[in-house]
């Protein structure tokens, strides 16, 4: 059987393509070796797992330790039934441990425990009855909620005292979320989550898993090569790392979508263009990692850091560390500075998510706008959607939870609607530029759109610079700068405004404010 891009569950060699799993942990071997309980995060579907059940199955085939890789997750149904969640739990534990160790090294039966004790009482027992050191990898802890998420770690907090003999010699929580985290799931109010103890303090460190490098990229795809012949040219190579910046998932989904629909004849190689399309097939599909991601997008927390990407706004200063700290352990912005999304295609499927109801509901159609030779006359479409805008945005911007991002999001959808199956928007954001830019690929052209919203006097003067600079940079001489103008008192008589303006290099501008 060949083997395959996984995008689900752990990847297990024989079946799947993957990089080294312990190579991508280098120093939780020695955690385990110091009697360390720490915390390894990451977004979901990175790999996590896979990492540490392969170290799990490598400490205990050297005979030193009893290693196993254990979930949480059967717990989460039972919300602050503690006593039904360890149940759950330790049930799971024994089928889990099963499969994962020989009959010696299996855990005891769970001694009967009172609710709020149980899992302390049976990692004890495993600890005392285990002929070696046991260790135990506890995943998705962070799918536990309230009283039951406290219970436990306090039971794990509690019980690290009677280590190694009485406990786990070493013991990791893996999850989304860091530790520091956990007391907010916990039911901590706002003003007090910031000063409030974690109910899991005893940890040494605080790891978490990186997304691919380019080099890894090509090194995971490269094996599809050496398995079956079938060549990505080097852009396509390239085009891969800089959709996904080497977010795991993507990059086996986008891999998956090229080799078995896009390209399934191996003997062709895949390209540039092939990316491209699976990009786009990716987007549309919304599977389950997408749709997850775009579930938190209405969070008030996640809400209060994507919304000003969106606008180019500034974050508020009223904006904790901890929420920032929050969206980027979710994995939906990058890992460093300074703030962004935290790649291509979360660039689409962001507003593409927030705007779906509208594009939805719009009855736009690219024939109306097309040129005689195919392509489309923006200038009508613009004006076409300045005068929708001004006729229905009252009624539309009350839909959006990201209020300040409405506008931005109808002319998306409005755009989307209309370009859909005929070409693609591309979207660029940047915290604190004080504008959007958007590229519309269509029939062989490209129409570069900036958005931007009135704040003072200088917004046009700004936004003309702005948008020369980007024309430059891509070397087109014709661009598109939409205005919407949110100050309070101001009558559409005043904000209605097209006309055609110089740019600092000689580029056509066409201005649509509204």
């Amino acid at each position: 059987m060949s083997l395959r891009f996984n995008v689900s569950g752990p990847c297990r060699p024989g079946d799947h393509y993957m990089l080294p799993p312990l190579r991508r942990i280098p120093t939780v071997r020695g955690l385990v070796d110091n009697k360390a309980y720490f915390v390894l995060r990451a977004p979901r579907q990175v790999g996590k797992t896979t990492a540490l059940l392969t170290m799990a199955q490598a400490l205990t085939s050297e005979g030193k330790y009893v290693a196993a890789m254990l979930s949480m997750e059967t717990g989460a149904p039972f919300g602050q039934e503690v006593g039904l969640a360890e149940g759950a739990i330790l049930t799971n534990w024994h089928r889990t441990a099963g499969w994962q160790l020989p009959r010696d090294l299996q855990p005891p039966p769970w001694p009967a425990a009172p609710p709020g004790s149980g899992i302390a009482v049976a990692l004890a027992a495993w600890a005392a009855a285990a002929p070696r050191p046991l260790v135990v990898f506890l995943d998705e802890i962070d799918a536990l909620h309230d009283i039951t998420l406290v219970a436990i770690l306090r039971q794990l907090r509690d019980g690290a005292n009677g280590r190694p003999q009485g406990f786990p010699w070493s013991l990791a929580l893996c999850g989304v979320r860091d530790v520091r985290d956990y007391k907010i799931k916990a039911g901590g109010a706002p003003e007090v989550r910031a000063h409030g103890a974690s109910p899991f303090n005893i940890k040494d460190e605080s790891l978490t898993l990186l997304s691919f490098t380019e080099g890894e990229v090509a090194e995971l795809l490269q094996q599809h090569t050496a398995d079956t012949g079938q060549v990505f040219e080097p852009q396509a190579l390239r085009r891969v790392f800089e959709l996904t910046q080497g977010q795991p998932w993507l990059v086996n989904a986008l891999a998956r979508q090229l080799v078995e629909v896009l390209v399934p004849d191996q003997a062709q190689a895949v390209t540039a263009d092939h990316v491209e399309a699976a990009r786009e097939i990716l987007i549309q599909r919304r599977d389950t990692h997408i749709d997850s991601l775009a579930d938190k997008l209405h969070e008030f927390r996640v809400r209060r850091i994507i919304e000003p990407i969106l606008v180019g706004g500034f974050v508020q200063n009223d904006v904790m560390n901890d929420d920032l700290m929050y969206v980027r352990d979710l994995g939906l912005i990058a890992p460093s500075a300074p703030v962004r999304i935290a790649n291509p295609i979360y660039q689409e499927v962001i507003p593409r998510s927030l705007s779906y109801v509208a594009q939805e509901f719009l009855d736009q159609r690219a024939a109306w706008y097309q040129r005689p030779e195919g392509g489309l006359d923006m200038v009508l479409l613009l004006a076409a959607f300045q005068e929708f805008f001004a006729e229905n945005s009252e009624a539309w911007m009350q839909r959006f939870d990201y209020q300040e991002a409405g506008p931005h999001l109808l002319l998306m959808a409005f755009l989307q609607r209309i370009v859909n199956g005929g070409g693609r928007i591309m979207r660029e954001f940047a915290v604190g530029s004080g504008r959007a830019d958007l590229v519309v690929h269509y029939a062989g052209r490209r129409h570069v759109i900036e958005l931007k919203l009135r704040r003072g006097d200088q917004t046009e003067e700004q936004g003309v610079g702005q948008l020369s600079a980007y024309l430059q940079r891509l070397g087109e001489s014709e661009g598109f700068l939409v205005i919407f103008d949110r100050r309070r008192g101001r009558s559409w008589a005043d904000k209605l405004d097209l006309r055609e303006i110089a740019g600092t290099g000689g580029e056509r501008i066409y201005l649509f404010a509204m």
